[in-house]
């Protein structure tokens, strides 16, 4: 595993505990430094990092405190505070 790769399964740590302990602007600067870590080293985020965050605002999604998150046929619907919709694929 390359540092880049490492360094963003810490930020996604990091940013998981402070959403949790409620300092989501934390969490939410945690989550733009992993996506640019990604950025600059070509890098995919990891699935499990893309579906807890809000492409639109770059929180940290926690399914009933600021995420809504309802099953469909075939799919998963994961509405942030802001607006945005995510929609997933059952796996």
């Amino acid at each position: 595993m390359s540092v880049a790769a490492e360094r963003i399964d810490r930020l996604h740590e990091l940013a998981r505990e402070a959403a949790r302990t409620g300092d989501d602007e934390l969490a939410r600067r945690y989550v733009r430094r992993a996506r640019r870590v990604a950025e600059r080293n070509r890098l995919q985020l990891p699935r499990r990092f893309k579906r807890f965050t809000c492409d639109a605002c770059d929180a940290y999604l926690l399914p009933g405190r600021n995420a809504t998150v309802r099953t469909r046929t075939g799919h998963v619907v994961v509405r942030c505070d802001c607006g945005n919709l995510a929609r997933y694929p059952y796996d």
